[in-house]
Parts: structure tokens; sequence; C-alpha cells
């Protein structure tokens, strides 16, 4: 796949270690708490030490040199860990770079800077978001920031950026399924009012835009539901007027969907909006009224080459590769919309959910993760999910693939 003008860094040959012992956090079925294990390595990064990560190895697990403080901090948060001897890490490494086992080894440097772009007020707790959950969950900091921030160009102080299920088209999450609208219309309102801003949609294009500048010159976005859908909707439709009259007080040009111009998203092209009264933005949305009931549904991940598709490798390292479907306002992303040059990581072949998708824009990075909450239900959408319950959750391993992602050493390519 294409790599953009860098690589990860492999280690082809053996890392064989001087006297002395590692610690190893599986990430396979014997791991008592995979969230928290990612949480451990991002300490470690944070703390200076550097971390292999074992790629398809017992379900893509980490090693790093021995640290009596990292052996004391994995038992008190109940985390299971390894302690290796050298002779012990040489043969796991001999194993993991045999030209036909599909594992390699990726070096992981220092942690990432991580932002969450969200409301900072009490609407945060109406829309529970399930990357801060895991974030908390797994101890891993972060910052949150919104409009204001975005606009006075505070992105170049991070390396990572999640986008909280967001509305960037001004249409206020289509603002009829929420109580806490009427708030968040005004919040809006007054905000893009201080920039200057004549409509909400014009400041959301704008962040918006800012965004994809910060993702171009190499930062790292991840969004998920209605925050990846409407990303590119909003740049799709940029000096076009998509909204109707109940959302910004003017009709919508008649001629909106023609003018939509798809060389400016990431994702999606040849998308369809959808009508101003509609819960759904476009048919990128393949949500439906059934799609509630399928629980017991699964979507997979694929299985891509350690070796050689790294990236791809990294963002599905899992000790599951199915998972069980769960719904958002925008539940999963029709095929017919995805452009070619993006990679689908997990799909549903038989509803046909594309679930999970990555890409790249210039120097940086992107993956779209729909749904909600990877351990939601119906019904229980505005309550936040105890991960306590749910410890080896494979849907938000994927989230924390991604926060990991940024630590990964790079070089250029020769050629």
């Amino acid at each position: 796949m294409k790599q953009g003008m860098i690589v990860l860094f492999l280690a082809l040959t053996p890392l064989l270690r001087g006297a002395g012992q590692s610690l190893l956090i599986p990430m396979d079925d014997s791991q008592k708490n995979h969230l928290k294990a990612y949480g451990l390595a991002f300490l470690a990064l944070k703390n200076g030490e550097s971390i292999d990560w074992l790629l398809n190895y017992r379900g893509g697990s980490f090693l790093l040199r021995y640290n009596p403080k990292m052996l004391d901090e994995g038992m008190v948060r109940g985390i299971s860990v390894q302690l290796l001897q050298d002779h012990e890490v040489n043969a796991i490494l001999r194993e993991i770079t045999q030209p036909e086992v599909n594992m390699t080894v990726v070096k992981l440097e220092r942690a990432p800077r991580i932002a969450v772009y969200s409301p900072k007020n009490g609407l945060i707790a109406d829309e529970t978001d399930a990357v801060i959950t895991v974030l908390d969950y797994a101890e891993i900091p972060y910052t949150i920031l919104y409009d204001e921030e975005v606009l006075h160009d505070h992105l170049a102080r991070y390396d990572w950026l999640h986008l909280h299920h967001e509305d960037f088209t001004g249409q206020y999450g289509r603002f009829l399924r929420r109580e806490s609208a009427a708030l968040e219309m005004e919040l809006q309102k007054t905000t893009a009012a201080q920039f200057g801003y004549a409509k909400v949609s014009a400041m959301k294009l704008d962040v918006a835009r800012k965004i994809k500048t910060f993702c171009a010159g190499g930062g790292y976005l991840f969004a998920m539901c209605s925050g990846a859908e409407t990303f590119d909707i909003a740049l799709a439709a940029e000096g076009i007027d998509i909204n109707e009259s109940m959302y910004d007080g003017d009709d919508a040009d008649e001629d909106a969907q023609a003018r939509l111009d798809f060389t400016k998203t990431l994702a999606f092209h040849n998308f369809s909006l959808e009508p101003g009264n509609s819960r759904k933005f476009s048919d990128i949305n393949t949500g439906r009224p059934d799609f509630f009931e399928l629980e017991k549904d699964y979507f997979t991940l694929f299985d891509f080459s350690a070796k050689w598709d790294l990236i791809p490798a990294i963002l599905n390292q899992n000790h599951r590769h199915m998972i069980k479907e769960f719904m958002g306002q925008t539940s999963g992303f029709s095929k017919f919309t995805v452009k070619h040059e993006a990679t689908i990581l997990g799909e549903n072949s038989r509803s046909g959910n594309v679930r999970y998708i990555y890409g790249e824009l210039g120097k940086g990075h992107w993956t779209f993760y729909s749904g909600h909450d990877p351990e939601g239900s119906p019904g229980r959408r505005r309550q936040p999910t105890d991960l306590n319950l749910y410890p080896h959750s494979p849907g938000y391993r994927l989230i924390l693939n991604n926060v990991l992602f940024p630590s990964a050493r790079k070089k250029k390519q020769k050629t």
C-alpha cells in the first residue's frame, strides 16, 4: 500500500539483548486487562523508555527492558506482565523475523501528545464519547479542545487528534435528536459571532479545514461516528449552502448536491445528502432501523502482512478478528462512497457495512471508525460504558491502536 514519504522502522534482524531482563506485556487471551495494558505502554513511553511492539505476536504484545517500577505498576493496574530472560527474548525475536511468519517488530519511541476535539461544558456528559471513556480507563493523558483552540491554531501543539461525534456541517447534529440541542445551538452561535462568522456552518468549515491542514502537515487524525461523516461533508460543501432554513435561517442552494467537490474530502466521494429533517446526513451512513437489532452480528478485521502492510497491521492488532456490531448516528459507511485510495480495515460483508478505514493525507494519516460505542447497546447511548465490565473489548482496542500509532519510529524512504 502507499506509505507516503515515510515507512515505519522494522527490526528485521533479531534485536539481541545484552545482559539483563525484559518485560513482556502479552496481548493474547492470557492478558488480564487488554485496555489498561495500552496505558502501561504509554506510561513507559512517557517516562522516556522505548518499546518493541511485536505485531501479530500473541495478539500484538509489547516488549520493554526490565524496570521494577513498570513491573510494580503493572501489578497495581491489574495488568499481566511477564519477566523474561535474554535467551527467551532472543528466541521470540528470531521467531518473529522469520520471513515466512506474518509478524514483525515496530519500535515505539515517545508518547504522543493527545488532543480530543469536544465540547468542554455539560454537553459532553449528555453525549458520552468512546475515546474519552477509554483514555480515562487506560490512564492516558489528553487535552480537550474545541472550536476556539482550533481557530487559534493550537493544533500544532499535538500529534494526535480525535474528533468527538461532532457535526461539522452546522446542523447541530440534526438537533431534533438531543434534548441539549437548544443549549448547543446557542453556544455555537455565540462562538461563531465572537469570531466574526455570520453562520455556524462557516465557522465549522474553517475548523474542518484547519484540522485537515493539521493532518496534511503530519498529524494523526482519528474520527468516529458522525464526526467522520460530517467532516467530509463539510469539506465537500465549501462555498455551498447545504443547510435548510431551520438551521441557518435561509434556504439551501438548489444545486447544492451537484456542486459538491469530492476532491476536497479525505475518505468519501459520490455521496448524496439527505433532507434536513432526516436523522441521517447522507447516504455515506448505512445505518437503518433494523441495525439496532443486529447485536449478534459481527464485522471482520482484515488480516494484513505485518512485514509489508505495516500501518494497517498496526491499526488492526487484536486478540479477536470478529467484532460485535455496534450502532451510532453514523453506524456504518457505505462501501460505494469510500474512495478507492482508502484502505478498508474492517467490514461486515454480509450487511455491506464498512466499519473501519484508513488513509494518508500529505505527511499525515487519518482513520475513520463508524459507530458510537464499541460496547454500547440501543437505549444506553447516553450512559457512560463501565469498561471494568469490558477490559478485553476488541472494539475498544482498535481505538488504542490508533493512540499509540504516532509513537512508531519513522525514517525516510530511500526511493
